[in-house]
């Protein structure tokens, strides 16, 4: 498959043809632009127009190049023939729910504002965090490198568990000739200076939640008693950022229909002095006032386009940071087998809630149906995880003509098991905003190239 595109930068429009099998990239002219779609059958109508308008003999002579190209594997190369269907009873990852609990009330949590819609705020004892070490060690066949992930809720609310759970995991690493890597996500509310240095000591990863300017996250991040939270949380965050150095971290929102300019938000970021940014759409039903939907598109795309001119702009002007969707590595990147699989919810990672009860990933926690075992008891059923080992981008038909289809792998299989009913129908609005990411990511890795 063949995918050719253009985007405008700075008044100037760069051309691009991506080979979809083989992640090749080739920037080229207008000219070449207006053939490869035509040849590849992604023409529009006022494309077809240009064309049409073309010297016939320069538009023989690239197709002959084109031609020549897709015989020597370079484009248009076959798909791959791999089933890709995931590996099960094999774990390499737990998300452990330290508490269901959160010292902040955010109005667009889908954990519902910590708790799991239970009614219980409840925390993980160490007996519980014990067991799950135990149990990723005991179903982790060949693996060395493991990864426990502590989550919440806010984890921090329990911190107490999470050094002994570290402690235990590390202990049982020696023994079983095992490596962890502990990664943590918090609201900042309780990062002390004590709290921030055993965090970048025993964390190979820590995720800082912000949603970028103070008017955003205040209308939505709030605590108990109703207060903005953006100014503790940014002080917070910039301490441990301070402390942190060159180590792994990355502040991470969250954009909804209060603001659809959210690209400022994402600068904001930058210029409080952090380089590794994520700032995601928010996923709700279409009638909460928050939700993104389908009339918002247009200016989502919009919004994304100026991101992408500003992160182009700035990392050649010196203020370089990365945007976590933008992030594409055509050189080497995920594997074949991860691009076509996914995040391994359900089969190679899995959830573990406060009391021990084992589910597909943290938006599956509760849910009816979902329930694979329980680290207390032992019981581990491998019925639902074969369920997710067979929902691969190849099993998903809408999503085999989709040029970014290796590099979501089909989408999250909460939000397609929860908005459009089967974990094979990929979330509509969310293949809109990939698309879009997809391109633009290609665009600024051509770019980058060009200007080297």
């Amino acid at each position: 498959m063949v995918h050719s595109f253009k985007y405008n930068h700075k008044g100037r429009d760069y051309h691009f043809l991506f080979d979809v099998e083989t992640a090749s990239l080739h920037n080229i002219d207008k000219d070449a632009y207006l053939v490869a779609k035509d040849k590849f059958g992604e023409l529009s109508e006022s494309e077809m127009i240009e064309l049409d308008g073309m010297d016939k003999s320069l538009v023989a002579e690239i197709s002959a190049e084109l031609d020549q190209l897709e015989d020597e594997g370079s484009v248009n190369t076959a798909n791959y023939s791999c089933t890709g269907d995931k590996q099960i009873g094999e774990i390499k990852a737990l998300c452990l729910h330290i508490c269901h609990d959160c010292n902040l009330r955010c109005k667009y949590c889908f954990a519902d504002e910590g708790t799991y819609h239970s009614k219980l705020r409840e925390y993980m004892s160490f007996e519980v965090g014990q067991k799950a070490i135990d149990f990723i060690v005991a179903n982790s066949g060949k693996r060395h490198s493991l990864e426990v992930d502590f989550f919440g809720g806010e984890p921090l609310m329990n911190l107490d568990v999470v050094k002994q759970i570290v402690e235990y995991a590390k202990a049982q690493a020696v023994i079983h000739n095992k490596q962890f890597n502990f990664t943590m996500t918090t609201n900042c509310v309780l990062l002390t200076d004590e709290n921030i240095n055993w965090l970048n000591e025993e964390m190979f990863n820590v995720v800082l939640s912000i949603d970028g300017r103070e008017c955003v996250h205040d209308k939505l991040r709030r605590t108990i008693n109703g207060k903005g939270s953006q100014s503790l949380v940014l002080a917070n965050a910039k301490k441990f950022r301070d402390v942190r150095g060159d180590k792994s971290y990355y502040v991470r929102g969250t954009f909804t229909s209060n603001n659809l300019d959210f690209a400022s938000d994402v600068l904001y970021l930058r210029d409080q002095g952090f380089d590794q940014i994520s700032v995601e759409p928010v996923v709700l039903p279409e009638d909460s006032p928050m939700a993104l939907r389908a009339e918002h598109l247009p200016q989502i795309m919009l919004e994304y386009e100026r991101l992408a001119s500003e992160y182009l702009d700035s990392r050649s002007s010196g203020k370089w940071f990365n945007f976590f969707h933008f992030m594409m590595d055509l050189d080497g990147g995920p594997c074949i087998k991860k691009r076509i699989t996914g995040c391994g919810a359900g089969c190679e990672y899995l959830s573990i809630t406060p009391y021990g009860d084992i589910y597909p990933c943290h938006q599956f926690s509760e849910e009816e149906g979902y329930k694979l075992g329980s680290v207390m008891s032992g019981e581990f059923c491998l019925d639902i995880s074969k369920k997710f080992a067979k929902n691969t981008v190849f099993n998903k038909p809408d999503c085999m003509a989709c040029p970014a289809k290796y590099y979501c792998s089909g989408g999250c299989c909460a939000n397609n098991t929860h908005f459009m009913g089967d974990m094979s129908k990929p979330y509509s609005m969310s293949c809109e905003m990939m698309r879009k990411r997809f391109e633009l990511s290609l665009a600024i890795a051509g770019i980058e190239r060009s200007l080297v």
